[in-house]
């Protein structure tokens, strides 16, 4: 197995270099057929001089390539690692996803072992791929000293945050749909035309990556306003083109999430502004964690929202 592992970016310069000085220093047992490995990045157009970081440490990190592109979203980004990768196996990760040493060894022993499982000679064409852990952490100077939690559990299906694929399935299923420039569910959606093509979630909770978010502080509630906003919109396109149960589920697009957060938030009375200070004071008091849980009142309300609204504003188009 020859790994190439696509990591777009943008704006991310701090969290990507310890990213990349994770994916850099890579262990593995040598029986276990991994060839070696490629590092691509993909700067979706930032302006934090992420390329201009990358050139001038090139000989620390000789297994990094890197590509610039205007800023299109992660889809368009993934895509274009994926036309210069040279490896028939394919790893995607974010850019603030901080890895173990044995990240790559702990992917291909979990598609070695379902290859020997089924029998099949050809490890390529096993029909699975396999999705590591993710662990959500705030901590910058040590990110791969928090523990698994269980608000880290994730029941999604392909997610590109840690995951290891086969090229030529990627490539049979259609590549992402840069239809997603906003965001949100561009790699979820990829995931349901792989589920069509009946491959299999191999968990491999072995390969280790901490996700780092900075802590929860007011300032980055209209951020998070707008992200819920625009997931909502790209959930409207998600189902569009796939328009299952399944999907509405995913994309809170039913009665049930909408009175759900409704009653929640009070109709909306609940919201940044009023819920300010009880947010502020768990900030305070070493709590941030709990202060995004509660955000998420108005947040989710945010999203059921804007799903409703697109939805409304795009069937009218459809049916002229």
């Amino acid at each position: 197995m020859f790994f190439s592992v696509v990591i777009p970016t943008y704006n991310r310069l701090p969290i990507l270099e310890k990213c990349l000085r994770a994916i850099a220093h890579q262990t593995w047992n040598p029986d276990l057929g991994i060839e070696g490995y490629e590092v691509i990045i993909v700067d979706d157009g930032s302006t934090d001089n992420t390329i201009e970081w990358l050139e001038a440490h090139r000989e620390a990190f000789p297994c990094v390539r890197w590509l610039q592109q205007e800023h299109l979203g992660p889809a368009a980004a993934r895509n274009l690692g994926l036309q210069v990768a040279q490896g028939d196996w394919i790893i995607f990760i974010d850019s603030d996803l901080v890895v173990t040493e044995t990240f790559l060894e702990a992917h291909g022993k979990c598609l070695t072992q379902e290859k020997e499982r089924l029998g099949i000679e050809d490890i390529t064409q096993v029909p699975a791929f396999s999705y590591g852990r993710v662990i959500n952490t705030c901590n910058f100077e040590d990110p791969t000293s928090e523990p698994y939690k269980i608000i880290d559990f994730s029941a999604a299906y392909f997610a590109t945050g840690n995951v290891a694929i086969a090229r030529h399935w990627l490539e049979k299923a259609g590549l992402f749909d840069t239809q997603f420039q906003l965001y949100g569910w561009e790699d979820l959606e990829l995931g349901v035309r792989l589920k069509k093509l009946g491959l299999r979630l191999l968990k491999c909770p072995e390969a280790v990556g901490y996700h780092w978010h900075p802590p929860f502080s007011l300032s980055q509630v209209p951020t998070l306003i707008q992200k819920e906003i625009e997931r909502g919109r790209m959930g409207v396109l998600f189902y569009k083109k796939h328009p299952i149960w399944e999907v509405k589920l995913m994309i809170q697009m039913t009665p049930f999430h909408y009175f759900l957060w409704a009653i929640l938030s009070l109709g909306g009375i609940l919201n940044e502004k009023t819920l300010a200070p009880l947010l502020q004071w768990l900030i305070n008091i070493g709590r941030p964690q709990d202060a995004l849980e509660v955000a998420r009142i108005f947040l989710n309300w945010y999203n059921v929202q804007a799903v409703y609204s697109a939805y409304q504003e795009q069937t009218p188009q459809q049916q002229h």
